[in-house]
C-alpha cells in the first residue's frame, strides 16, 4: 500500500484550482446523491476502481469505512483505448498497463483538463518489463486522447475526480485493477483460444484472473503481493 502523508485540508485546498470548483459546483450535489444512493457515506468511504480494455469499461466500486464488501455504483466508458490486450512493457509501446495499482498524484491543471495518476511501473511491472525504459507518466484523465492513459472525457472525469479527491482527503488508498478483459470463464476461454500461441502473455493474465476471480466470489478486495518473479501473490 502507498503510504499516504497529506493534509486533512486535501479536499478544500483542491477546490482552489479553477476546474476543480467548477467540477464541483456543477457536479458536487450530484456526486453526493450518487453516494448517497447507494448508502454510502459521503466524506468517509473507500474507493475501488477496476478497468476491462477489451470492452473499454472503467468500473467504480465504493464502500463505506467500516464495511468489508464493496458495491458497483457507477461505470464509465473509455473515451478511446490506445495499444491491444496485454500489459504495458516499454516506454512507447502505448499500451495501457495490465495489473494492480493505486492512484499516487492528483492534478488539478492536467494538459487533458483533470487527471490523477496510478504507480506504474508497479513492483511487477519492474521485474517484468523494460529494465531500462519501462515507461511511466500513466493516468485516468479527461479529453480523448491516449498514449497508454485511460481517457473518460471531461464530463466523467469531473465526477470521478470529486469522488477520488474525496477519498484522498480521508487519507484512504485508491486500488486500480486493470484486466484484459472481464475474466469470467466465458471470456478467458475465447482470449486463451484467440492467443494459445503466446504462452507467456497467458500465464500473465492465469496471474491476473485469480485476482478477478477472488473479487468477484468476495466483493472484498485482496491482499497482494509480487514474488520475486514478477508474479502477484494473493496473501
Amino acid at each position: 500500500m502507498i503510504p499516504l502523508s497529506l493534509p486533512p485540508d486535501f479536499f478544500e485546498k483542491q477546490l482552489k484550482f479553477e476546474r476543480v470548483a467548477h467540477a464541483y459546483a456543477s457536479k458536487g450535489k450530484d456526486v453526493d446523491k450518487l453516494l448517497s444512493s447507494k448508502s454510502i457515506n459521503t466524506t468517509d468511504f473507500d474507493l475501488f476502481l477496476r478497468a476491462v480494455k477489451q470492452e473499454k469499461k472503467l468500473e467504480i466500486w465504493a464502500k463505506n469505512k467500516s464495511q468489508i464488501t464493496y458495491k458497483l455504483i457507477k461505470t464509465y466508458d473509455f473515451c478511446v483505448l490506445s495499444g491491444v490486450l496485454g500489459p504495458k512493457r516499454r516506454s512507447g509501446d502505448k499500451q495501457v498497463p495490465e495489473g494492480v495499482y493505486e492512484v499516487t498524484n492528483f492534478n488539478p491543471q492536467s494538459d487533458y483538463h483533470l487527471s490523477f495518476k496510478i504507480n506504474y511501473p508497479n513492483q511487477s511491472d519492474l521485474i517484468l518489463s523494460d529494465k531500462q525504459n519501462p515507461g511511466s507518466d500513466i493516468y485516468i484523465h479527461g479529453d480523448c486522447v491516449s498514449i497508454g492513459c485511460i481517457p473518460l472525457g471531461n464530463e466523467n472525469i469531473e465526477e470521478l475526480y470529486l469522488l477520488a479527491a474525496k477519498v484522498r482527503n480521508a487519507g484512504r488508498p485508491i486500488h486500480v485493477h486493470i484486466f484484459p478483459a472481464h475474466l469470467d470463464e466465458d471470456s478467458y476461454t475465447t482470449l486463451k483460444d484467440k492467443y494459445k500461441a503466446d504462452k507467456v502473455l497467458l500465464s500473465f493474465w492465469g496471474n491476473l484472473k485469480s485476482i478477478y476471480d477472488s473479487f468477484e466470489k468476495s466483493k472484498k478486495l485482496p491482499a497482494i503481493s509480487v514474488d520475486l518473479a514478477g508474479k502477484y501473490v494473493i496473501r
